[in-house]
Formats: structure tokens, C-alpha cells, sequence
């Protein structure tokens, strides 16, 4: 498993021990910017020196034409803002200023990218030796195969580098970082096609994104044919976005700025064909009072105290006639019945829009223990009038002590990986042909629903995996165990004789 799966993929270490020589040089804040600055950096002079390289051959003077590049999705970078240019400089003083400068150029000949990128080098407080040793790893360690697979492995990489700083800095991390296994899941059950619109109104680093993207890619060969729409509140988070939007050369609208979604919808017309999105759990004080009156409060006012159900409402409100939703949720929101939650939570099921919840085992995240769930909300459903509920919770293996992860594609004896035997199963479920499994799936009606009032916890419905039966009669069985037990009794009180006689010894009575 070591090594394919998706929290440690192996080649960018080497960016993780640049992030590492910045450690203790630098406030911890700043060093997201300043590794996330040059990767992407890095990364936008390769695929420009790439392309600069095939076109001189080609002979034809194209290699100064912008257009040259963006046919291919690739950046124009200005002279003084390629690698070759930083990594000359890499031991002067000046190299913070002229990494700075490299920003401005690349801010200057894409206009997308305006304001967004980081100008932190120059910085007084950043030891300008170590940021030298910082580019002389990135100059040697890293290394192009000038294959489209060498584009996809430093974009990896920039997810990776996002992950790791997400288990470094605990829960503010998350907010920025959905483990690509969820990610991969949602898309593999959503299936987002070719010329759709997709949507996150709560995108952190826009990775819901790269993986619809990969997806349209992988099945039609066909790529930039995705619309996207996002939204963010955190200003360094949808700067990052931007940033990883561009490495991708995905053309996206996340707005002129950062904004909070409820407050100032950026997307107001929008409606999506898939909407994908984590947003923050049981996020409290989020301004109800102030947007009483909503337009998307259709099933009824959110809590102040939790926007679980003002962004589940927020969603539905930007669906399309024929539209799906894949979002990660706290458990709580499966039975809450406080604040008029519950009330709601009926009126969405008896609406006909909740298609499948699946609940996901613990670790899968960074920064959150608390268990959660992925729903799946889509208008004029293939089965109506039904649910599937999938309980995950044994899926998947631990990477580390802390991180589980879930396979992907064909195991070894023919079997199916975690997300992929997740997908088939809505798919299954899709056609009508779905065999339900004790202990893991199950297919409700909305009337077997309103039997367990509207609470949506899949153990509910799915039971209990039957246990293989060892042919071992009942009573032979409990004859067997008693005596057993006593056995363990009376070993326990000769243990506890001893270590009476031994306390004793030393002059400790029990």
C-alpha cells in the first residue's frame, strides 16, 4: 500500500524538506505562503520552459507568441520571472526582491492572478541564506519528465504539500484541505460529465475541482470543457485556490474577492449540475439573524447556533432541474431534532431530494475525529421515492497511527477498491439491480423513513452484518465458554493470592 495511496505519495518529499529548512526561520503563518509561492512558481516556468523549448524546435518563431501557450493551458512567463533567472540569483542578497519581482511580472502578463499571488520574499525577517538553500532544493530536487504525467505529479505535490501543512497546524489546516479520498469518492458516485457546471460555495483550496476535472478527463480525453464556480471567506484560502486553479490551467470563477457565502453570494443566478463541497462543522453564530427573510431558506430558518442546514438549503437553492449534490456533513445533522432542525430535515426527505448517505470511518481527515458523513441530494432522481443508505464505517486502512485512507481501482484478487466498490454501489442502486447487504447496504422509502422520524443514520437501516454460523451447537457452545470463564477465575485469583503474599512481604497489606 505504502507509497499509492493518497496521503503520502513519495516524490514530494523533496518540497517538504524545503518547507522544512524554512522551519524556526520564518513565523509559522508565513511559511504556507512562501513553500505554496514557489511551488507554484516552480511549477508555471517548467510547463512555460517545456513548451518555449518545443516550439524553438519546431522552428517556426512561435516561442514569444502568448498564443503559443495559452492553446496548450500553459502560462506565458516573462523573462524575469522564469526558474532559470531565481536559480542564478539563488545566493545573492537580492534573491528575495527578485522572487518578489517574478510575482509581479507573472501578476502583470495574467490579470486572473492579480493580487493573489504571494510578495512576502523581500521580507527583512526571512533569512535570505536559508531562502537561497530553499530554491537551490527546488532548482535540483525536482525534476521534470516532460511528460503530461510530470504536470500531474507536481500538482500532487501541491495537494500533498497542502495536506501536510493542514496536519501541522491542526484545525485551521482543515478548513483548507479535504482528504483526497473523500474528494475522490464524491466524484466517483457524482460522475460530473463533460460541458457542466460545477459548484463549491465553500471551496477552501478548490481540490473538488481538480478531481471533477480529472474525472471529465479520464472518460472524454477532453479537457477546460467544465464550468466552475466556487466561493471563499478565508482571503489566503482562496488565493491558494486561485493559485492551484492556475497550476491546473483550469479556467474557474471564484469571484473578483473572498466573501462570506451567506452574506454576499457571488453566484447569486447560478444553477449548478453539481454542486461538491465540505463545508465547516456545526459552524456557529454565522449571521442567521440578519438573513431571516432568505430566499433559500425554502424548508424552513437554520439555527443560529449550527449552518449545517443553511448550507445544505443554500445548495439545494443552486441546483439545477436535473441537479446533484455530494457534501460532507457532521453526523449530527443525520438526527438532530433542535432548533427546528428535524422539521427540516423532513420536509427535504418528503421533497423527494435525499438519493444516498454513506457513513465514513474515523482518520480519514487531518484535523477532525468527530465522525462524518457524505449526503447525496439530487432533483428528479432515477429511483423515486427512494433512499440508499451505505455504512462505510470498516472500509478502508491505516496509512499511519493517525490517517486512514481508501484503495482505488482493481486489489489484487480481482476485487474492488473502497471507492470504487462505494461508486458501483449508487450505481447499482441507480439501475435497479442493487443486491442489499446486511451490515452494509440498504434501500429505504421515504414511508420507511418517517417510521424512524426522518432520522437518517444508516446503522438504522442497514443492520447488523450476520455472522458466518461455525456449525457449533448452542448449548455445547455456552458449555464450552462457562467453562472457560471459570477457568480465567480461578487463574485471576491465584494471581491475586500472589501478589497479596508478595505485597506482604514488603510490608503492604490489602
Amino acid at each position: 500500500m505504502a507509497g499509492k495511496n493518497n496521503t503520502n505519495i513519495g516524490f514530494e518529499k523533496q518540497i517538504w524538506d524545503a518547507a522544512c529548512v524554512l522551519w524556526g526561520h520564518i513565523p509559522a503563518a508565513e511559511y504556507r505562503k512562501v513553500i505554496v509561492g514557489l511551488i507554484f512558481l516552480r511549477y508555471i516556468s517548467s510547463a512555460f520552459e517545456r513548451r518555449y523549448d518545443e516550439l524553438v524546435k519546431e522552428g517556426d518563431g512561435f516561442e514569444d507568441d502568448r498564443d503559443a501557450y495559452a492553446e496548450e493551458n500553459i502560462f506565458f512567463v516573462p523573462e524575469e520571472a522564469r526558474w532559470s533567472k531565481i536559480a542564478s540569483e539563488a545566493h545573492t542578497p537580492e534573491i528575495g526582491t527578485v522572487i518578489d519581482d517574478a510575482m509581479r511580472a507573472i501578476e502583470k502578463e495574467n490579470t486572473t492572478l492579480k493580487n493573489v499571488l504571494p510578495k512576502n520574499y523581500a521580507n527583512p525577517d526571512l533569512d535570505k541564506r536559508v531562502l537561497g538553500e530553499v530554491v537551490d532544493l527546488f532548482t535540483n530536487e525536482i525534476k521534470m519528465d516532460g511528460t503530461e504525467a510530470g504536470k500531474d505529479l507536481l500538482g500532487r505535490t501541491y495537494e500533498y504539500c497542502i495536506a501536510q501543512f493542514a496536519a501541522y497546524e491542526g484545525t485551521k489546516g482543515g478548513e483548507f484541505y479535504t482528504p483526497s479520498s473523500i474528494v475522490k469518492t464524491i466524484v466517483a458516485i457524482l460522475k460530473p460529465f463533460d460541458n457542466c457546471r460545477v459548484y463549491d460555495p465553500c471551496m477552501g483550496s478548490g481540490g473538488m475541482f481538480v478531481q471533477s476535472e480529472k474525472f471529465v478527463q479520464a472518460h472524454s480525453d477532453n479537457r477546460g470543457n467544465i464550468s466552475v464556480y466556487g466561493q471563499e471567506s478565508n482571503a489566503d484560502t482562496w488565493k491558494m485556490a486561485k493559485m492551484n486553479m492556475a497550476i491546473r490551467g483550469i479556467d474557474a470563477n471564484f469571484g473578483a474577492y473572498h466573501a462570506d457565502t451567506f452574506f454576499n453570494d457571488l453566484h447569486k443566478t447560478l444553477k449548478s449540475d453539481f454542486i461538491m463541497a465540505n463545508p465547516p462543522f456545526n459552524l456557529s453564530n454565522w449571521g442567521a439573524d440578519k438573513l431571516k427573510d432568505d430566499v433559500r431558506w425554502k424548508y424552513g430558518m437554520p439555527p443560529a447556533g449550527n449552518a449545517n442546514y443553511a448550507w445544505i438549503q443554500h445548495m439545494i437553492h443552486h441546483l439545477a432541474p436535473n441537479g446533484k449534490i455530494g457534501l460532507v456533513l457532521a453526523n449530527g445533522a443525520l438526527s438532530s431534532q433542535t432548533s427546528g432542525e428535524g422539521e427540516i430535515r423532513r420536509k427535504i426527505i418528503e421533497d423527494d431530494l435525499v438519493e444516498g448517505i454513506v457513513a465514513l470511518p474515523t482518520q480519514l481527515f487531518y484535523s477532525v475525529t468527530i465522525p462524518v458523513t457524505l449526503w447525496f441530494i439530487t432533483k428528479n432522481k432515477k429511483q423515486k421515492g427512494k433512499t440508499l443508505f451505505i455504512d462505510a464505517r470498516k472500509m478502508g486502512y491505516m496509512v499511519d497511527r493517525k490517517h486512514r485512507d481508501f484503495t482505488e481501482g482493481v486489489q489484487e484478487g480481482g476485487s474492488l477498491g473502497d471507492i470504487d466498490l462505494l461508486a458501483k454501489t449508487f450505481e447499482d442502486f441507480q439501475n435497479g439491480v442493487l443486491e442489499e447487504k446486511k451490515g452494509f447496504c440498504a434501500i429505504a422509502s421515504i414511508e420507511d423513513i418517517a417510521k424512524q422520524d426522518y432520522i437518517l443514520t444508516p446503522g438504522r437501516y442497514v443492520g447488523i452484518e450476520e455472522q458466518e454460523d461455525d456449525g457449533e451447537p448452542f448449548e455445547e457452545k455456552m458449555a464450552r465458554l462457562t467453562s472457560e470463564l471459570s477457568d480465567m477465575f480461578k487463574k485471576s485469583h491465584e494471581l491475586e493470592e500472589e501478589i497479596r503474599k508478595k505485597l506482604g512481604a514488603i510490608g503492604y497489606e490489602i
